[in-house]
Order: C-alpha cells, then structure tokens, then sequence
C-alpha cells in the first residue's frame, strides 16, 4: 500500500481526473486505486502543493456529490510542486500505520501530524500564507490588531442563551481551555500574515466555530469541521490530517469509506458556501443569541450527512471498520486544535 501510494504522490490527480475518480467511487464503481490514488492527491496539495488545496477539494466535492459548487473558484498560485523534503513520507507513513494499528489517541494523532510541519520550508510556509490570501475576509481581518485573550468572567457575564454563555458553558462543562497555549511562547506572532493572524484567532475561535457552524463536539464532527476550517482559509494543518483520514479510509470497506467522504465533502461545500467566519467580531455579539447572528452573518449550519455521534456510538457498517474506528474514536476534541502548535500553518 505504502508502495502505491508513493507512486501515486509523483502523479497526483489533475482536476477532472479528481472528478472522475470520486464519481467512480461515489458509486461503487472504483478502480483498482481510485481510493489510494484520491488520498496521494490530497497529501500532495497538503505537503507539495498547499495552494492547490482549494481547486483539489472542489474537484473532489463535484465528483463525489456530482453536484457543482455554487461559490467562486479560488486560484492557485500556479506554481510547479515542491520537491518532497527528505523523510517526510516515511514520517507520514509512520504516522498511518499507527492509525491502522488503532495506536493512536486525541493527543497524538494532533501532536505527530502538526510535528509533520517540520518538514515544510520557508518556501512552503511563504505559499501557504500567499495562498490564504486568496481567500474572502483574510486580508481583511488580517490588517486589524491581534486579538486580545478571552476571560471566562467575561463570557459568564453574557445574558443566557447568549453566544458567550454558550461558549462559556461549553468550556467549563468539558474543562476545555479558552487558549491552551500561550500564543507568545509559541511564537504565533513570528509567523508570516496573515499566517501569524489566523492561527491566533483560530486558537481561541475554533469552539464558536463548531457554536456558530453547527458542528457537534464529536469525532466525526471534528473532521467535518477540518474541511469547513479549510474551506474557509485554507488551514493547511486540516489539508494534512484530511489526507491521513483519506487514506486510512482508502482502506476501509466501501461503507466506512462513503461516511468519510461524505462528512469531508459536505463540510467542505458547507465552507466554502458561508460568510467569511474569520470577519466575525466575536467580542462585539457576545450577548446576542446565537441564531441571531447567523442571521445577520448570513450564516447557515451545517447539514451533516450522518448522525454526528456515528462513531462514539460505534455504529461501524462491516466488521472490518474496526480496525480504522479504533483512530477515530480517540480523536475527540483536540484533532482541530493543531493551531496551538508553531508547525500547524
């Protein structure tokens, strides 16, 4: 398997190929790697090609849900890929066969594939923030002041039913941390804009994200909410967790791997089809109601294709599920939350 996959990251899919591909196994009619070959694809734009990652999953939405995307294409840099960074693919791999081997928790599975940043140069990190660029609101939201820390005092102060008493409740009921690190001492601020901008923001909106979106705190809301975060600006930690996902899916049975693929699309779609999240002044509608400000925002929640607790209810379709439903049960809360670490982009 590492074998094909290797080979298919020297040729990854070309947009209407993409397209095929998923259309063949959106309706069981897969070729011998359609699967392996869709996953490679997504590990190259994540790691090779980061400004790819925006016509890549519109390729794979059009072909999986043979619908197309009603939202304005956003353009890559159109540039050649760049060379693959000695070892990379076998910490990449690495981090796959644990996963198959049911060896990995919420914690690990966060830390070893935001350590995989460590393997991006400035030449990628300097695409990757290039790219965000393309995408509605960043700039914008990018030229303001950095954001200044949450308190939880603040948020209790909000009205009930307010959107702060949501996140606050949400917090505290899960003893969840407003910012789990500290953004100087992770040096989020010596990224390049408005790579430096996001991260921090996404550090401390990620939950009023899932609040606002729809997305439910569960593992299988947590890769939906991955491609709507990538749809929205294009975070490359997602692009990276996504391809690993793919992949373990590609080996999955045909119905394991159509819920996977399913969340990611629709996710995707759901982001790239809502306001710029990112332009939100959160600490200006603390005290509305949360319905109110997706009305304002013009911001409708996510329609997910399947019971957002599928997997923690270990309502696996084959037998054969096992094996990957082991990873995925353990992702939890913190797959998202790779933004806190100086190697997420």
């Amino acid at each position: 398997m590492k074998s094909n996959f290797l080979n298919a990251l020297d040729t990854p899919l070309q947009p209407e190929a993409l397209k095929a591909a998923a259309s063949r196994c959106a309706s069981n009619k897969a070729e011998g790697t359609d699967r392996l070959h869709i996953a490679a694809t997504l590990a190259h734009a994540a790691f090779l090609a980061p400004d790819r990652i925006a016509e890549i999953y519109d390729a794979l939405a059009i072909g999986w849900t043979g619908t197309p995307l009603d939202a304005a294409p956003i353009l890559s840099l159109d540039r050649p890929a760049e060379p693959s960074p000695d070892g990379l693919w076998d910490a990449y791999w690495n981090v796959v066969e644990d996963g198959k081997a049911g060896k990995l928790d919420a914690l690990s599975i966060t830390a070893r594939t935001a350590a995989l940043g460590k393997f991006m140069t400035p030449e990628t990190v300097g695409r990757i923030a290039e790219f965000a660029s393309n995408f509605e609101g960043v700039d914008e939201a990018a030229a303001g002041p950095m954001p200044d820390l949450i308190t939880l005092e603040t948020l209790a102060a909000c009205p009930p039913k307010s959107l702060g008493r949501q996140f606050h409740d949400l917090i505290v009921d899960n003893k969840f941390d407003l910012e789990v690190l500290d953004r100087d001492e992770i040096g989020l601020s010596d990224l390049p804009q408005p790579l430096a901008y996001l991260n921090t923001r996404m550090l401390q909106a990620h939950d009023l994200w899932h609040i606002t979106g729809g997305y439910e705190t569960t593992a299988l809301h947590e890769i939906a909410i991955s491609a709507f975060q990538m749809a929205q600006f294009g975070h490359n930690y997602s692009a990276q967790f996504l391809s690993i996902t793919a992949v373990l899916g590609a080996d999955a049975p045909g119905p394991a791997y159509s819920v996977l693929m399913d969340t990611i699309t629709s996710a995707w779609v759901h982001g790239r089809q809502s306001p710029a999240l990112i332009l939100i002044p959160w600490e200006d509608v603390w005290h509305q109601p949360v319905e109110n400000i997706r009305e304002t925002y013009g911001l409708d929640t996510y329609e997910s294709p399947h019971p957002p607790a599928l997997i923690e209810r270990g309502q696996a379709v084959t037998q054969k599920l096992e094996a990957v439903k082991g990873f995925f049960q353990r992702l939890g809360r913190s797959l998202s939350r790779a933004f806190q670490s100086k190697e997420a982009f």
